[in-house]
Order: C-alpha cells, then sequence, then structure tokens
C-alpha cells in the first residue's frame, strides 16, 4: 500500500514517473539552464510554465517546479512541501515531496525522505500557517529553524526564501522553499526581485500543482473502486462458513491496512454478555501452512459490553484511537504476560442490510508505527459493508444449511412412521385375490361403496397384476404390498378426499384405459404413471382446498404459489415412492424412472381444475376436428391430464344413488371448510361451503355438470364409442339433479302441488337435499 499526495491508500502500484503524462501532449525537450538564463524574465516565466503546464505525474512535477525555481532564483538547493491533512483536522501537517533538489539532479537520484512538519511550526509550517512569505538571510540567527536537518545531511544552510503555493481558491496547498543563493557578484542572500519571480512562478504551480491532485485523486478513486469491486467479489464468491469467510476478510484488511493484528467479533444478539465468535489474525499467521488457528474462532471468552470493541457494538460508532494506553476505555490487562503490545486501534461496526450490527472490525498497530488516519478509516468503512453483507448472506447459508438438515432428518422420521410395517405387508401378500371380473373392476358403474379396506387392497393388487406391471418393471411382490399401505396410511380420515376416494378414481381410469385399449396407446411407462398418479393424486388431503391454504397463509401456500396441494400430494408420493421398503421403481432404468416421474407429476397437478379448465380448449378443439395425433407427445400428455379430470370427477357419472351419497360426503367436507373460514378466518364462505345455504346444492350441482362434466364427456365420446356411458351417466344424473331443483323452487313459490308433494320429494333427494 503506497500513499498518494494528500494521504489516500493506493493499492495498486503508483505509475513510475512520466506515465501519467497525457497522451495528447508529447513531451518536449527543454531548454538548456545556459538558454533558460539568456531569456528575459517575461520570457523566462512563460517557457517554466510551458514547461509544466501538461504535467500530471505529481513527483514529476514537484521535480519539474524544483528545478526551475533554482533557475530563476540561483538557489543551490530546493524543497518542496504538500499540506496534508484537512483544514479543520488536528493531524494537518506538511510533508515533503521532494527534498534538496539541486539543479543537476534528476527525478531518480532525488533522495525520497518524508519529512513532516507540524501545521504551524518551523519555517515551514509559519509559512504555510500565516500565508506570508518568508526572506532569511542567516538562518541560524532565527529561531525557528531547525538545525538538526544541517546536522544530519551535512549541507550548511545560510540563507532561505520560503513561499506558500496558493491553489485558485486562496488555499495554501504547498510551501516551496529556496536555499542558499548562488551569485557571482557577492549577494549571496535572496532579493526582492527574487521573492518577485518566485511568487509569480508559484502561482502558475500552484494551478498546474492542484490540476495533478485533482487527476491523481480521480485515478486512486478508480483503483479505490476496482480494489472494492475485487474485494466483493472475494467475499462473496464462496460462502461455505463463516469461519472461512472472515479469514478472508481478515487476510484482505490486513494486507491493505498494513497492521499488525486484525480481529473480527461477531455478535450474537441472544447472548448478551459475550461476543459470540472472535476471529484473531496477525501479520505473522499469514504465513503459516496451517492456518486452522486462524480460522477457528474463539466462542465466548470475550465480554461484549466492555473495552473498545463493546463501546463500538454498543454506539455504532468508529473508534479510532492513536495511544490505547491514553484511552480510558481500553483495558491494558490484555498486554499482560505476553509479547504483544497494543498501540494503535482502529474499530468499526460491520452492520447487515437492516443496519443491525453483526460485530465490530478491530485493527491494531500500523505497520510503519504511526497511528490510523482518516483515510484508513474511510477504507475500513467501505470494506465493512461488503463484510457485512458478505457475512449476513453467509450466515443465511449456514442457516438454510441446519434446516435442510434438519428438514431430512425430519423426513427420514416422518418417512419411518408414515411407512406400512413389514408384517402387514407380508400379511397382505398372503391374501387369495379376486378375479378382475368379480371385483367388476372394468366397470363404468362400478360402486364406489362396495369394498371395505381390505377389498380396495386387494383390488388395487389386482390391477397392477393385470396390466402385468410386476413382470414388467421387476416390482416386488411384498414392496407392492408395503407401497400401497403405506400410500392408503398416507391419507387422512377426511369426508370425502380420502383413501376410498383415490382407490375409486384409480379404479375409473384402469376401466377407462382396458376398455379403450388405451393403455396401449400410451405405453407401459405412460400407463404405470397414470395408475400411481391415481392412488397418490389426493395423498395427505386436509379437507381444504387450495383457496383456504392461501386465505389462511398456510406453510403449505407458503411453499407453492399455485396447484398448492397438488404439489403437496405429489411431495408425499415421492416421499414414500423412496422410502425404505417402499420402492417399486428401484428396478427400473434412469430414463425409465425420469419418464414415469414425469408423468406422475404431471398427471397429480393437472387434478387441479384451474390447470383444467387452462388446457381443455386445446383437447376439445383437438377432438371436435379430429386433429388429435396419439403418436404426437404433446397431445399425449393432453389426453393424460384430461384422463386424470374425467377420473378424478368420475362419481357424476356413476349411477344415481352412488352420486347421492358421494355429493353427500363432497358437501360435508365444504362445509366443514366453510365453518372454519367462517369462525377462524372470520369471512363469509361461498355459497357451495356455506352451510346456510346448503337449500342451493342442486341448483350448484347443475351449474358443476354444465360447466366442468358435459363438455369432458362429451369429448371423450367422440374419441371412443364405449365411454359414451360416461356421458349417458352425467346426463341421467343431470336429471335428477334438475327435478330437485325444481322440487325447491316449486316449494319456495308455494307450488300448488301442497305440502305433501314436497316432502315426498325431499325423501326422493336423500340425504343430499335434506343437509
Amino acid at each position: 500500500v503506497q500513499t498518494s499526495f494528500d494521504g489516500t491508500p493506493t493499492f495498486l502500484a503508483l505509475p513510475a514517473a512520466g506515465e501519467a503524462q497525457n497522451a495528447s501532449a508529447p513531451r518536449q525537450q527543454r531548454r538548456s539552464r545556459q538558454e533558460l538564463r539568456a531569456l528575459n524574465e517575461r520570457e523566462l516565466i512563460f517557457e517554466l510554465v510551458k514547461d509544466i503546464c501538461n504535467e500530471l505525474d505529481i513527483r514529476m512535477l514537484c521535480h519539474k517546479i524544483l528545478q526551475n525555481v533554482t533557475v530563476i532564483t540561483n538557489a543551490d538547493r530546493c524543497s518542496l512541501f504538500l499540506v496534508h491533512g484537512d483544514r479543520d483536522s488536528t493531524e494537518r501537517c506538511l510533508v515533503s515531496q521532494l527534498f534538496d533538489v539541486s539543479c543537476q539532479s534528476t527525478l531518480e537520484q532525488v533522495r525520497y525522505e518524508e519529512v513532516r512538519v507540524p501545521w504551524g511550526s518551523g519555517i515551514v509550517g509559519y509559512v504555510a500557517q500565516s500565508k506570508e512569505a518568508v526572506n532569511i538571510p542567516d538562518c541560524y540567527n532565527d529561531s525557528r529553524f531547525n538545525k538538526s536537518i544541517d546536522l544530519r545531511t551535512g549541507y550548511r544552510t545560510r540563507c532561505m526564501l520560503c513561499m506558500p503555493v496558493f491553489d485558485r481558491d486562496g488555499e495554501v496547498i504547498g510551501v516551496a522553499q529556496v536555499i542558499n543563493k548562488k551569485d557571482h557578484n557577492g549577494h549571496d542572500v535572496f532579493n526582492r526581485n527574487d521573492e518577485k519571480v518566485f511568487s509569480e512562478y508559484l502561482q502558475f504551480c500552484g494551478l498546474v500543482l492542484r490540476n495533478a491532485q485533482l487527476y491523481e485523486r480521480s485515478e486512486l478513486e478508480n483503483t479505490r473502486n476496482q480494489v472494492l469491486l475485487d474485494l466483493a467479489r472475494m467475499v462473496f464468491e464462496e460462502q461455505s462458513t463463516i469461519e472461512q469467510v472472515v479469514y478472508r476478510i481478515m487476510v484482505h484488511m490486513q494486507a491493505l491496512l498494513e497492521c499488525e493484528r486484525c480481529q473480527v467479533l461477531l455478535v450474537d444478539h441472544k447472548t448478551k454478555t459475550t461476543f459470540h465468535r472472535v476471529f484473531d489474525l496477525e501479520a505473522k499467521d499469514v504465513l503459516k501452512d496451517d492456518m486452522s488457528c486462524c480460522t477457528s474462532p474463539y466462542e465466548g471468552r470475550f465480554p461484549i459490553n466492555t473495552g473498545i470493541t463493546g463501546c463500538v457494538v454498543a454506539t455504532g460508532q468508529i473508534a479510532n484511537i492513536p495511544d490505547a494506553y491514553k484511552d480510558e476505555r481500553f483495558d491494558s490487562k490484555v498486554d499482560e504476560g505476553g509479547m504483544f503490545k497494543h498501540k494503535s486501534i482502529l474499530c468499526i461496526p460491520i452492520y447487515n442490510a437492516g443496519r443491525l450490527v453483526l460485530g465490530v472490525a478491530q485493527l491494531i498497530n500500523k505497520l510503519n508505527g504511526e497511528p490510523f488516519n482518516k483515510n484508513d478509516e474511510q477504507l475500513l468503512e467501505a470494506f465493512a459493508i461488503f463484510c457485512g453483507l458478505g457475512i449476513q448472506n453467509t450466515q443465511m447459508y449456514e442457516k438454510v444449511v441446519k434446516a435442510m438438515a434438519k428438514q431430512r432428518v425430519t423426513l427420514e422420521v416422518l418417512s419411518y412412521h408414515a411407512t406400512a410395517p413389514l408384517d402387514e405387508a407380508r400379511k397382505l401378500s398372503e391374501c387369495m385375490l379376486p378375479s378382475t371380473q368379480s371385483l367388476k373392476l372394468q366397470d363404468f358403474k362400478f360402486n364406489d361403496f362396495s369394498l371395505d379396506d381390505d377389498g380396495m387392497l386387494t383390488a388395487c393388487l389386482r390391477i397392477f397384476l393385470e396390466l402385468d406391471f410386476l413382470n414388467r418393471f421387476h416390482i416386488e411382490y411384498t414392496v407392492l404390498c408395503r407401497w400401497l399401505l403405506s400410500v392408503k396410511k398416507n391419507y387422512r380420515g377426511v369426508s370425502y378426499h380420502n383413501w376410498r376416494h383415490a382407490f375409486n378414481v384409480g379404479q375409473m381410469m384402469f376401466a377407462i384405459l382396458t376398455n379403450t385399449k388405451l393403455h396401449e396407446v400410451l405405453g407401459d411407462l405412460e400407463t404405470f404413471g397414470l395408475i400411481v398418479a391415481c392412488f397418490c393424486h389426493d395423498l395427505d388431503h386436509r379437507g381444504t382446498n387450495n383457496s383456504f391454504q392461501i386465505k389462511s397463509s398456510s406453510p403449505l401456500a407458503q411453499l407453492y404459489s399455485t396447484s398448492t396441494m397438488e404439489h403437496h400430494h405429489f411431495d408425499q408420493c415421492i416421499m414414500i415412492l423412496n422410502s425404505q421398503g417402499n420402492q417399486i421403481l428401484s428396478h427400473v432404468s434412469p430414463a425409465e424412472y425420469t419418464t414415469i416421474i414425469r408423468v406422475v407429476e404431471e398427471s397429480i397437478l393437472a387434478t387441479d381444475l384451474a390447470v383444467y379448465f387452462r388446457k381443455r380448449g386445446l383437447f376439445f378443439k383437438l377432438v371436435e376436428n379430429k386433429e388429435y395425433q396419439w403418436n404426437n407427445g404433446d397431445h399425449r400428455e393432453l389426453l393424460r391430464n384430461m384422463l386424470m379430470t374425467a377420473c378424478d370427477i368420475g362419481a357424476i357419472t356413476k349411477p344415481w344413488e352412488v352420486q347421492r351419497v358421494v355429493a353427500d360426503l363432497v358437501t360435508m367436507e365444504f362445509f366443514q371448510q366453510g365453518d372454519m373460514e367462517r369462525q377462524e378466518l372470520k369471512i363469509q364462505p361461498i355459497d357451495m361451503m356455506n352451510r346456510d345455504k346448503q337449500d342451493q346444492l342442486p341448483a350448484m350441482q347443475l351449474g358443476f355438470i354444465d360447466s366442468i362434466c358435459l363438455p369432458l364427456y362429451r369429448a371423450f365420446s367422440r374419441i371412443h364409442e364405449r365411454l359414451g356411458t360416461l356421458l349417458e351417466g352425467v346426463e341421467h344424473n343431470r336429471r335428477e339433479w334438475q327435478r330437485l331443483a325444481e322440487a325447491r323452487l316449486a316449494a319456495v313459490n308455494g307450488d300448488q302441488n301442497g305440502p305433501g308433494d314436497g316432502e315426498a320429494d325431499k325423501r326422493r333427494a336423500g340425504p343430499v337435499a335434506v343437509l
């Protein structure tokens, strides 16, 4: 790290002298000293101004100025001091840019020796403070003269002319000093004419010098920005652990600000007494091969409510302490018993994006022995912004990693409890399986309530055997039994969306595929995926729909913004498929596995009626125009999606006695959701779920049939003639609902049939009409 004209640290090497020269102004050959001496005063000043006007490199410019000064004043030596520090700063001083330059010396020969002169001290300090020139004929008789420099260099200073250098605003930016007049006529002191020409030339020098300083400042600012961008990339490129991120931060801090020691102390706001983690890095540690000592933090050993670091955490203010032992907040006991001694300290808070203090960064003892300055504060403050964001992101990443680990453990526990016991699977595997015909599994009018739990399980096994899935996909029979038991176990005991509904959907799919030979069109993989999707499509249903999840801001709604429950059903399906002892896909190839899972996911998501409404237009158009081609993958996917809806609402096609009971169960579940919305969410449920509107059920059922069911089953009846049975079932049930709706309307309007006939209509309607 080098320092610019005003003390600003630079992070890359400054350009070599002359490299900053404006490319559009090529360097001209300078006149010799004899040629310059031959010019008159006006021509001389003009020539010397031309010599410096295009120079942008500070050191080269200062060297030219000083050499030109020796020409116009005929001085033996000269020096130039530039102002460092702000106007109101107590640290303001003058620093020699070039010292003891002679007329013959080149820039490479000049010794760069930094001499710091306090503001107002000595001759140079007095000139800067008073803004007045000083002409001293005999330096040793002036009390302000510092003789120690002559003693150190061996050069004797006789006379001196010292003048301030102003910028265009009249501010002092430096002090030029010429020493020992050389005059062959015996006039060995600087006269009034020397003062005049020196002052005139310095007016131009001040303007040129300020331009060069502004140019260098812009270059350094650009470099600073580039370095901070590199630091940001370094901080964010790998957010594996806090230890690694903080270590990289400390290494870069130490390299940029060149200090003996760097510390990062992190805060845990749950712990009120000590810092949560403390990282410490000494300059000598950077060279070690084993960095484990630097990346392993001290845990909970440093008090947070005392000392300099505690003050910075509490106040959020930067602490820049030139002498630690003179600061009452410093605890000198930390240096006892060790070789390290605190001298200067720079401590700054580290914030996150929400301006909450994450910790502090503390730098100790600059390597050059000087205290930390304002530029160090500004650099560290800029760096701390990136540090805070990097630490915050890493902390968030660590929390996510922990959350994922907890989730894996939770899933393992849930998987264990959600999986059916092996002995139950073995027991099921020993059961005799009725035939497909005796179970009426291919019958479109299959009674949804004809089988008990065991009967539904054996019917599922028969479906798998009938479609030859066990041989085709090498499924172990006991594994299949356990998978079915686990699927059944993961359905809740809600009124309608339970295991019986899942089985009935699977039975309807089996009946459609086998009666129409569509399973041959779709192939084994897609048929297998459809059957699995049917049995799993409502896993872990809670008896409430997607709208309720969103209204109640449930965790499921936070996970999935669309098709909330359907995504959850699919996730549960995958969990069971991956559970030990339930892996019915363990023997399929990777390509087959990908295809089956894709079909399962698409099919389960297709049971969301919102998806049905979005896709059915294209399906109806293909069917109406007979443009469907089942060898087209997109057309087959559309067919599978519509099949899932047709099977999911398949109860509408069943005999009236079955349809009536199913409607009863669906209505019961809807009313329970409506009660929850009214009681828990304090909102008015829609009519379909409003128990107070139950007498409008027949009319609502007609709307459901007309808008959703009839268009779908009409389309399927055009695909295959045997599917016309489904359409006939829907039309028959519509007539029944129409009769109930008319009976209710007649009762409302005081129909002439009298109360007796109305009661008879209610009895014929069964539970649905009187719910």
